[in-house]
């Protein structure tokens, strides 16, 4: 049977890069020791959360592309021989800026990288101050694991990023996130987004018959202006097979490191059983590029 294993970091940020770097590279040692071939890092990996504030002393965590992240990532991809999916800061000019995940082939050579397209702007995530929506498109990274479909966190919410990343010829979807809860909520409501958020990419999964790899920070992050209650990261680093069943779910509140198989053959299966794309009624949906029908 042709199989991947793919590993999933998930794990607690400090306020110092070096530590948070460190932690990283000891976790991808330990997917790569227990077999993984392709590593995944959660949102923004080498720092704290900082956009649940605003604050321009935040854009000296940024860094070019090539740079000391993808220098440094680089070699230990070539070192364990794996391919490894980064979350970046990106500082692309001066006053321009991009939240960027950057993939990394085997030889520590850069593969391709993706521009977050969908930026938030809520409570406690000011993304907008930060980033500038990607231009890269829905463009899967061809890696010599396959043809990584990556997308970063709030993408995930839209079918619209994860069908055109499918449509391409992503063999899997795969969203570095940062999501966790806000303080002030009450405990319902926090489970609702919660499910919510894994029921969207389990059903990203289904919709287009191809797995789905999240992999989310966990732990507590203060608001560094002090006037949020801070952010508690609900974890919960997932697997969703291509027909949307859970292959692998993280705790909520621990770092941890998930090692799951994937078969390459399944969505070759499930697209026959279950054939969307055939069925895609291509000449009425004209109306999806309007922001709304009224």
């Amino acid at each position: 049977m042709n199989i991947l294993t793919v590993g999933l970091v998930q794990q607690r940020c400090v306020d110092d890069r070096q530590k948070n770097i460190a932690r990283s590279v000891e976790a991808i040692r330990e997917a790569a020791t227990r077999g993984a071939w392709l590593v995944v890092l959660q949102e923004l990996h080498c720092s704290q959360y900082f956009c649940q504030t605003e604050a321009t002393a935040c854009f000296d965590l940024a860094e070019p592309i090539p740079g000391p992240a993808t220098t440094e990532f680089g070699a230990l991809a070539r070192e364990l021989g794996i391919v490894l999916v980064t979350s970046l800061f990106e500082k692309r000019a001066p006053g321009l800026y991009h939240n960027t995940a950057v993939v990394l082939e085997r030889d520590g050579s850069i593969a391709g990288r993706y521009r977050k397209m969908h930026i938030p702007d809520d409570p406690g995530y000011y993304e907008k101050f930060y980033f500038t929506p990607g231009d890269l498109g829905f463009q899967p990274i061809a890696t010599s694991v396959g043809r990584l479909g990556v997308l970063v966190c709030w993408d995930q919410w839209y079918p619209e990023a994860a069908r055109l990343m499918a449509m391409a010829g992503a063999d899997l979807l795969i969203y570095p996130t940062a999501i966790g809860y806000d303080l002030n909520d009450p405990l319902e409501e926090q489970i609702r987004q919660r499910e919510a958020w894994i029921t969207i990419q389990r059903s990203h999964a289904i919709a287009n018959g191809i797995p789905v790899v999240s992999v989310n920070r966990v732990g507590f992050e203060p608001d560094p202006s002090g006037v949020g209650a801070g952010a508690q990261f609900w974890g919960h680093s997932l697997v969703a097979g291509c027909q949307g069943e859970l292959l692998a779910l993280a705790d909520n509140d621990q770092e941890q490191v998930l090692v799951i198989d994937l078969d390459r053959e399944r969505s070759e299966q499930v697209r026959r059983l279950w054939p969307y794309f055939r069925d895609r009624r291509i000449d009425a949906y004209g109306d999806l590029t309007r922001r709304y029908c009224d």
